[in-house]
């Protein structure tokens, strides 16, 4: 293994590692009923309890280039979430996404825009959750204010 190769190996290792972070948190967060799924209904709780959002995920497709209102209601999400500093991560695995937020019994139609809020009591005691602020930040202070998230496969 040459030199150049080690950072290589180590931001693929990070990437695995926060993919299944952030699957773990939506996984945790839909079990205690704090998850928010498509774009409207995120729309509504950022409005009225801004608050109470702890993380954000833009989920793009091969259709986001084409859909304009789509790509206008991104660019309002993404910088109420810069100016409440709420963490957000965008993936382009839309389906994979589905998969884990969605119901067995329901097909979810929009899982563009998933939230993530606080529990009821008002803790987050997770170190999937840490992992993945920890990343924004680090990816903030790298101008990558949106960073991409690949989700781990099944």
């Amino acid at each position: 293994m040459t030199f150049e190769e080690v950072p290589i190996q180590k931001a693929a290792e990070r990437a695995q590692c926060t993919g299944q972070a952030l699957e773990e948190v939506l996984e945790a967060a839909k079990d205690n009923e704090t998850l928010t799924v498509g774009v409207y209904e995120c729309a509504k709780v950022m409005n009225l309890d801004p608050d109470s959002v702890s993380f954000c995920v833009l989920a793009m497709d091969e259709e986001f280039g084409c859909d304009i209102a789509l790509q206008i209601h991104f660019t309002l999400i993404q910088s109420f979430c810069f100016d409440n500093d709420i963490s957000i991560v965008r993936v382009t695995d839309m389906q994979r996404l589905a998969n884990i937020v969605g119901d067995k019994t329901e097909k979810l139609e929009d899982v563009h825009c998933v939230l993530v809020t606080n529990p009821a009591d008002g803790s987050w005691e997770d170190s999937s959750m840490e992992k993945l602020h920890l990343f924004c930040e680090e990816n903030r202070r790298l101008n990558n204010w949106v960073p991409e998230i690949s989700l781990p496969g099944r």
